[in-house]
């Protein structure tokens, strides 16, 4: 966006403040706001921030950053009282201006920096099909000598809100939700008002729809959208999301596996490399019409996906939803509409406009700027180095390997089993994502660290289930 029109929308919408978002390792955005007349200085000089106080940004030695707006991202924001400009800004050096090597925005600009350099592809474009819940309330605590959470879903009568005695039969039981009808799907409005609102702030939506859980489960999917500018658009719906939801008295959770025994969270990302606009992932005649190059991504893909579920996979939560059952993949092959594949060619995809795949595996935990970036850096490496999938016993499978005897599956390679176990197996394997720079080992290592912390904070805490089940042993 050209400067001189954010001075007209300045003007036009009375704008008072200017909100600038970054967003940390951590995937969490975080803002700084300013008076509008402060614009002019910021885009010359950024805003300086203390890095040091964001988890593992940078060191205390090394504090001192800036933060620069992309103008490109300049928009009303749709939920203050105020009138307010948002930008999203990239952390930068402030000698240099330039990105810094933990800034996760910045990572993204280099994976298409990279991208274009190794002449495979000049643009990627991405769908990320974002999943979530919408509860009525939720209450959670833990303390050293109390732990415990209670949600409530006016659409399951399991779970219903106090105030809400289900008169009008509305509520569901035992069923699966999946495309559930108005007026059983209690919040169709709701989500679409969020779509509404993701349009009017330019991102394209395909549809919406109620998902598997009956507790109010949701799916929001984009078109495709070019790559790095969908990682904004992912962070800023999930935004909308949730700010929404709490408009309207509700609350919105985009954890993998916040109920047990219903289906989880899943963020699956359909992933099409273009060049001088055409795909270059479809070639008629070859499996499921894929190209050579479209197969080696795939195993680039499968072969880095044990390091890869590091970034598409980051929390203790995410583990909970990766199992058999739940249409949730653990198995690292792919195949033509299979759904337990961690790699799906979708069977409605038959063009050269449409011919993709779908990476089933990841979820909204995630930090969409760091998991794309390497899923886009694993699958140049599958390219470059012509990976093949069959070599290394990755598929193609068309069959539900839940089928499968035990020993036939416990022949194919596994995603991690944990959060302790993904970090041990991004730092065995990541040399593919410091090719040009774009990741480096200091952001893999502060990964790293976060996340253990985060697995042993969990890991070390008595579970309410252990309560149940030996405190009177």
């Amino acid at each position: 966006m050209e400067y001189a029109r954010i001075q007209e929308i300045i003007e036009e919408h009375e704008i008072e403040a200017i909100d600038l978002k970054y967003c940390g390792l951590n995937g969490k955005w975080y803002h700084i706001t300013l008076p509008h007349g402060r614009l002019d200085s910021v885009l010359k000089y950024g805003v300086p921030i203390d890095g040091s106080s964001i988890p593992e940004m940078s060191s205390v030695e090394s504090g001192d950053m800036v933060l620069m707006p992309d103008l490109s991202t300049a928009t009303v924001d749709p939920f203050y009282d105020v009138p307010t400009l948002r930008m999203i800004c990239s952390i930068c050096d402030p000698a240099t201006r330039n990105g810094v090597k933990k800034d996760p925005r910045s990572v993204a600009k280099r994976a298409q920096d990279y991208l274009l350099t190794t002449g495979i592809a000049d643009s990627s474009v991405w769908i990320p099909e974002l999943e979530f819940y919408l509860f009525d309330s939720v209450e959670y605590e833990s303390g050293d000598f109390s732990a415990g959470y209670t949600i409530t879903s006016s659409e399951n009568k399991e779970c219903l809100p106090e105030d809400l005695d289900d008169g009008d039969a509305v509520s569901q039981q035992d069923i699966k939700g999946y495309h559930m009808d108005t007026p059983f799907d209690r919040f169709f409005e709701i989500r679409q008002e969020m779509v509404s609102v993701m349009e009017e702030m330019g991102i394209d939506i395909r549809y919406h729809h109620h998902e598997v859980g009956l507790s109010s489960q949701q799916e929001i999917e984009t078109e495709l959208m070019s790559f790095p500018k969908i990682c904004d658009d992912t962070m800023t719906m999930k935004d909308i999301i949730r700010r929404t939801a709490l408009q309207n008295g509700i609350t919105a959770t985009f954890m993998p596996k916040p109920i047990y025994n219903l289906a989880g969270n899943g963020m699956h990302f359909h992933i099409m490399l273009l060049k001088n606009g055409v795909n270059i992932f479809y070639k008629k005649g070859g499996y499921s019409d894929l190209s050579d190059e479209a197969i080696w991504f795939i195993g680039g893909i499968l072969k880095h996906g044990k390091a890869i579920v590091a970034f598409t996979n980051p929390s203790t939560n995410s583990y909970k939803r990766l199992l058999p059952g739940f249409e949730a993949p653990v198995k690292l092959f792919y195949g033509l509409a299979n759904r337990s594949a961690a790699i799906r060619i979708p069977k409605y995809a038959t063009d050269p406009e449409t011919k993709r795949f779908e990476f089933r595996t990841g979820d909204a935990t995630c930090n969409p700027y760091l998991a794309m970036s390497a899923l886009l850096m694993a699958g140049l490496d599958g390219i470059k180095h012509q990976i093949d999938p069959s070599e290394y016993n990755l598929g193609p499978f068309d069959d539900n390997i839940f089928d499968w005897t035990d020993e036939q599956r416990s022949k194919l390679l596994s995603i991690p089993t944990d959060l302790k176990d993904a970090m041990q197996c991004l730092a065995e394997d990541h040399e593919f994502l410091l090719a040009g720079n774009v990741f480096n080992e200091e952001l893999i290592q502060s990964h790293i660290r976060m996340k253990l912390r985060e697995y042993h904070a969990v890991q070390n805490r008595p579970h309410p289930y252990e309560m149940i089940t030996y405190y009177n042993l």
